[in-house]
C-alpha cells in the first residue's frame, strides 16, 4: 500500500509537536535555572506522548520515530517502500521544532538535545548500551499494545507514554532518554552538536529491531500479527 499525503503530513507535525513539546520543557528548565524540574521534563515527554498517540495514531500510527518505524518494517507490519518517506518527514518534524526552539530561546546552548552524561564512569560505549537497551524495552511495549484485542490497542498511548515518562526519570541524566533518532537529529544539529550523534541514531534503531526477533522468539512467528 502507497502512503498518503494525509499520513506523511501527520507523521510530520506528530513529530514537530513531539520535539517542540519535550524538548522545550528540557530548554525552559535550562534557561530559567531548573523551574521546570527533571521530573516535570519526564511528565511532559510522557504526556505529549500519549495526546500525540490518541490524536495521529489512527491515521499514520504516530511513530513519530525512525527506530519504531523501522522496525514495524522489520515485523512486517509497515511496507519497506514507506520507510523513506516516514523517516523522512519525522526527521523534518523534528528539525523545524528544534528551529523553532532555537528561535524563541537563542540563549539555549542544547536546545534539548542528547549527549552522554558527564561522569566518567559512564562512557560514550555505556550511553550506547542503555539507549540500546531503552528503546528495545519501548519497543517490547509497542508491539504488544499495538497488536492483540481492540481493549490493548486502546490503552496504546497509556502504555507507550508511560514506558517513555519511566525510561526518562532513570535515564535521563545519564543519556537524555532519547530512544528516537528523530528527537536526537533535530535539536543536535540545529544546536551544532554532532559529537557522539551517532550513538542516538544507530543504537535506539538496533535496540527497536532487537525487540521485534525477541517477540517473534518468545511468543511465536505471529507475535506481530
Amino acid at each position: 500500500m502507497t502512503v498518503r499525503p494525509n499520513q506523511l503530513f501527520s507523521e510530520f507535525l506528530s513529530t514537530y509537536i513531539l520535539v517542540f513539546c519535550g524538548t522545550g520543557a528540557m530548554v525552559v528548565n535550562e534557561v530559567t535555572g531548573g523551574s521546570v524540574t527533571h521530573v516535570g521534563v519526564c511528565l511532559v515527554w510522557g504526556f505529549v506522548v500519549l495526546a500525540m498517540i490518541y490524536a495521529f495514531g489512527e491515521i499514520s500510527g504516530a511513530h513519530m520515530n525512525p527506530a519504531v518505524t523501522v522496525a514495524f518494517a522489520v515485523a512486517k507490519k509497515f511496507d519497506w517502500k514507506n520507510v523513506p518517506p516516514y523517516v523522512l518527514s519525522q526527521s523534518v518534524g523534528a528539525l523545524l521544532a528544534s528551529t523553532t526552539l532555537w528561535l524563541l530561546f537563542p540563549a539555549s546552548e542544547w536546545l534539548g538535545g542528547t549527549h552522554p552524561s558527564v561522569d566518567p564512569y559512564f562512557s560514550p560505549g555505556s550511553t550506547f548500551i542503555l539507549e540500546f537497551l531503552l528503546t528495545f524495552f519501548l519497543m517490547v511495549t509497542i508491539i504488544n499494545v499495538s497488536t492483540g484485542s481492540k481493549e490493548v490497542g486502546a490503552m496504546a498511548g497509556l502504555a507507550i507514554g508511560g514506558v517513555v515518562m519511566l525510561e526518562a526519570l532513570f535515564a535521563g541524566p545519564m543519556t537524555n532518554a532519547s530512544m528516537n533518532p528523530a528527537r536526537s537529529l533535530g535539536p543536535n544539529l540545529v544546536s551544532g552538536h554532532y559529537h557522539d550523534l551517532w550513538i542516538y541514531l544507530l543504537a535506539p534503531t538496533l535496540g527497536a529491531i532487537f525487540a521485534v526477533f525477541t517477540c517473534k522468539w518468545a511468543k511465536g512467528p505471529k507475535c506481530c500479527d
